[in-house]
C-alpha cells in the first residue's frame, strides 16, 4: 500500500483569521480553498501541509487526520476485515475524491483517500 501524503485536520470557525495566521506569520501559502476548508502548504516542500476544515460537506463530523493512499479500497477493504470502526462510508464526493473515516484505537477521526 502506497501513501502518498498525511495531513492534519484542524476544526477552525474564522477562516480570514486562520489565513493571516498561517499565510502572514508561519509564512505557508494557500493551495486549496472551498469555501468551507483550506489547504496550506511549504512553498518550498508543498507535501508538507496543514488543512482548517469548518464543517464538513458530507461527512456528519470533522477529521482529525488526512491520509492519502494510492488505492482507497484496498485499504477500505483491510478496515472492513479487521472489523474497524468505519464511521463514513467509502464515497465518492463532488470535489473529486473518494473516501471514508475509520477510527482508529484512540478515537482519532482518519479520512481515508485516494483522489479521482
Amino acid at each position: 500500500m502506497k501513501i502518498t501524503r498525511i495531513v492534519p485536520d484542524i476544526t477552525g470557525s474564522d477562516f480570514g483569521a486562520s489565513q493571516k495566521f498561517y499565510a502572514n506569520i508561519l509564512g505557508l501559502q494557500l493551495a486549496m480553498d472551498l469555501g468551507w476548508v483550506m489547504t496550506f502548504v511549504s512553498p518550498n516542500n508543498p507535501s508538507v501541509q496543514i488543512t482548517i476544515i469548518q464543517k464538513d460537506q458530507t461527512a456528519p463530523l470533522n477529521p482529525h487526520i488526512s491520509i492519502e493512499v494510492e488505492d482507497v479500497l484496498a485499504v477500505f477493504s483491510k478496515a472492513q476485515a479487521a472489523g474497524a470502526d468505519i464511521i463514513y462510508p467509502l464515497t465518492e464526493e463532488p470535489w473529486g475524491v473518494r473516501r471514508f473515516f475509520v477510527l482508529d484505537p484512540n478515537g482519532v477521526i482518519i479520512n481515508v483517500l485516494s483522489q479521482d
